[in-house]
């Protein structure tokens, strides 16, 4: 019986087709999903989402937004982009093994990650002043947010702690970053906590 490629395998075969091309993901996603509809009676799940994680581990070069291309001479091991040993221990023990965002740590039984702040599709670096200490949870929500929304919400949590301290000065500081956003109408859809 024949075996039904993935959709992976899918976009993947077509970048391969067409090596050291520049190609918008319109064609690909159209492609992926005849060929997946020949097998298949629902069309394929998200076939542009497939490529940005082929970007993201390193099987594809982003030339613009929308358009990728597979380079053979190009192709690396996405492990090469971890952090290494030795500097994701040098970023935990600078933050104390807490998360930067809540203070968490091992100790309050959260898991902890050594996140890149610039992601590494973005040209961030392996090194410590790219690292930091996450938990899981603040670790998905930078995932899910976009990184000023993430940003935002790191300042709100910063600014409830300096509330909870009575630490005038970062609750100034706070407020002060609230303005900006506010100033350029950033992320306007998540409520400042001054203003509750």
């Amino acid at each position: 019986m024949k075996k039904t490629k993935t959709i992976k395998e899918l976009v993947i075969e077509y970048f391969m087709k067409h090596p050291k091309k520049d190609i918008p993901h319109g064609p690909i996603v159209d492609w992926v999903t005849e060929q997946w509809l020949n097998e298949h009676d629902t069309p394929p799940r998200d076939p542009w989402r497939t490529i940005r994680k082929l970007h993201q581990e390193g099987k594809l070069i982003k030339v613009k937004k929308g358009v990728y291309k597979y380079d053979p001479d190009y192709i690396y091991d996405a492990k090469l982009w971890e952090f290494p040993p030795e500097i994701k221990k040098a970023i935990l023990e600078r933050d104390g093994y807490r998360c930067v965002v809540c203070g968490r740590g091992i100790k309050d039984g959260v898991e902890l990650v050594v996140d890149h702040i610039k992601p590494k599709d973005k040209g961030g670096k392996n090194d410590i002043d790219n690292g930091q200490t996450l938990c899981m949870e603040h670790n998905l929500m930078k995932k899910n947010y976009s990184q000023t929304e993430a940003g935002k919400r790191y300042f709100i949590r910063m600014y409830e702690k300096a509330i909870a301290n009575n630490d005038k000065r970062m609750i100034k500081f706070c407020e002060c970053v609230f303005e900006c956003y506010d100033m350029h109408e950033i992320n306007s859809h998540i409520p400042r906590p001054d203003r509750e």
